[in-house]
């Protein structure tokens, strides 16, 4: 492989040693998916210290846009799932749609940072986390900046439609202010952006965002052929597909690596390994056997490293 996405990864290391060379005979990348998300509540610094213990090297940032403009470390565009927003604003939800669904929720882009800031974001998970914070974008550069990579996604675009938000401008201009990305990017912290936005990742290979970009697939639909993989060629760096849309069709892992770019799968967890006796057994089969250059998993500390 070549091209910018090799490149930007193998001037990352963990621990700033090592060089990283994801590929099929480099490096294989233990993505902390939400971070280490088996064992603290998702997107949180709870949840991405525990990741750098295990040894993830990368973790992930879903992407989320407050009413001032922040960008915050949230999975769901809404509120009600990880916080107690409910109990503390009853009255400010609206009629939110998003992954082709309406309903009544509280949307994260409705609320201001300091009002997002008194959200217990970790008394859903387990009564000890309980008065974890929704960490801003910066605060989660902060945790893991020089000890692993980031992996931060642009989360449901669709739901800033008609609002005063450019979602790919707004992470632009965040990865200028801390070093993340171009010629004279910080090269202890790999950075990958990740979108399942078609239009966003256009968007951001217009703008030469200088990083590596991973389009995210849920739907093996139209990706039955090696033509269709080369029509994202030099657009996005990788490949992010469900692992069952790898596993029906391990050819595309063939395909992406002719087309020089990577295969990243999600998602791997203990809960729900498949007909694999464990989520180890399960990883090492899509790595060593399919051929994958790294996966998501909610248990970075199960990843079978050789």
């Amino acid at each position: 492989m070549k091209h910018s996405f090799v490149v930007v990864l193998c001037l990352a290391s963990v621990m700033a040693v090592s060089a990283m060379q994801p590929g099929p005979t480099g490096r294989k990348l233990n993505v902390a998916h939400r971070g280490a998300s088996a064992y603290a509540p998702e997107h949180t610094l709870a949840s991405y210290r525990r990741a750098l213990e295990m040894g993830a090297d990368f973790v992930e940032q879903d992407l989320a846009v407050t009413k001032d403009g922040v960008l915050i470390c949230l999975h769901d565009p809404t509120l009600e799932r990880t916080t107690n927003v409910e109990q503390l604003f009853p009255d400010r939800s609206s009629v939110v749609t998003w992954e082709g669904k309406s309903a009544r929720s509280w949307l994260a882009n409705d609320f201001t940072l300091a009002e997002i800031k008194t959200l217990d974001a970790g008394s859903w998970f387990d009564a000890k986390f309980a008065g974890e914070r929704i960490p801003t974008f910066d605060e989660a550069v902060a945790l893991v900046r020089g000890k692993a990579g980031l992996f931060p996604e642009l989360k449901t675009p669709e739901v800033y439609a008609g609002r005063p938000v450019d979602f790919e401008r707004l992470v632009a201009a965040s990865l200028d202010k801390h070093g993340l990305r171009g010629s004279s990017a910080d090269k202890n912290t790999p950075l990958i952006l990740q979108t399942f936005s078609e239009t966003s990742a256009r968007k951001l290979a217009a703008m030469k965002i200088g990083v590596p970009v991973v389009l995210l697939l849920s739907d093996a639909a139209g990706w039955d052929s090696a033509a269709r993989v080369n029509e994202w060629r030099g657009i996005v760096q990788g490949l992010g597909p469900s692992k069952g849309i790898v596993e029906a069709n391990p050819r595309l892992v063939e395909w992406a690596h002719a087309a020089d770019m990577t295969v990243i799968p999600y998602t791997f967890r203990a809960a729900a390994p498949g007909r694999f006796a464990s989520v180890k057994a399960e990883m090492e089969h899509f790595l060593y056997t399919l051929g994958v250059d790294g996966l998501f998993t909610d248990n970075p500390d199960q990843f079978p490293r050789k």
